[in-house]
């Protein structure tokens, strides 16, 4: 027979609704606000349908075993380390698998900015998908259910809020590249990371994809927000404030190392980004 909670060891906490409705209101909470949470250990026969879905975005991380899911009448396999995203107002169902039962670690969230945040983990084109830091993912969604085991105060609900933020954000940023496309980007991106010194151009990324210049370009900026040339500079830069603010290294020293060999155009460069000189720079009181 299928259940919907109590399980042995389960954690779950059930904000509630008038309470809802007042941090709703609120200036932190409207915007993310964690109605309810709860662990789910080894949760044999448990199932849930809603066919009209519910107002909150279901979050779900599935630590050991099995399960399943059906979002807008497709089915799909939940396995050991992934993570179901169901947005909110969308018809779905889900269960354990009956053979090795899923452990969930699992939350709702209401508030103005969810649909964005949902949005951006990516789940558009399918509700499940593997999380980059299993460990991490659960200890976030286990600070959340710690501050509404708490109790219902402002304090407690923006204390969970910040930790579902963060898990949100984190799937958004971890995501994993299903498409060809994404690779391409994925893997120039590592490239220019590990290369900060080397002379890479456009065409030479292009070619180790196998693609076209002006393709590649346009995938890039798409995907990363910046022109490949510019993401570049935002890299070296970066390590070049890390140098700055770390060694006693002198700028003719500093520049080679994040690929400018002339000091003075790349002090030119780190001025036009910073808006002072490499000097100045390490000069300010930082921290």
């Amino acid at each position: 027979m299928a259940i919907a909670e109590g399980f042995p060891g389960q954690r779950l906490h059930v904000l509630p609704r008038p309470r809802v409705l007042e941090a709703l209101r609120e200036p932190i909470t409207a915007r993310l606000l964690v109605t309810d949470a709860g662990y789910f250990p080894q949760a044999q026969a448990h199932e849930r349908q809603r066919k009209i879905g519910i107002d909150q975005a279901i979050i779900m991380i599935c630590a050991r075993g099995e399960g399943w899911c059906l979002v807008d009448g497709v089915r799909h396999v939940v396995k050991q380390g992934q993570v179901v995203v169901i947005p909110p107002r969308t018809a779905h169902a889900y269960g354990a698998d009956p053979d090795d039962p899923w452990t969930l670690w699992w939350l709702h969230a209401a508030g103005g900015d969810v649909s964005e945040l949902v949005a951006a983990a990516g789940t558009t084109s399918t509700p499940v998908q593997d999380v980059a830091d299993i460990y991490r993912s659960v200890a976030l969604v286990e600070e959340v259910v710690n501050w509404m085991e708490r109790d219902s105060t402002s304090a407690s609900l923006v204390g969970a809020a910040g930790a579902a933020w963060h898990l949100l954000a984190s799937l958004s940023a971890d995501r994993p590249s299903s498409s060809t496309r994404s690779s391409v980007v994925s893997k120039a991106r590592d490239y220019l990371r590990n290369h900060l010194q080397e002379r890479v151009s456009v065409s030479d990324l292009a070619a180790m994809a196998s693609v076209s210049p002006s393709h590649f370009a346009f995938l890039f900026r798409q995907q990363i927000g910046y022109p490949v040339l510019q993401y570049q500079t935002q890299l070296r830069m970066a390590r070049a404030r890390e140098l700055l603010d770390t060694t006693e290294d002198p700028i003719s020293q500093i520049a080679p190392q994040v690929g400018y060999e002339d000091p003075f155009y790349f002090s030119r460069q780190f001025r036009s980004v910073h808006g002072t000189t490499p000097l100045r720079y390490r000069a300010l009181h930082k921290g």
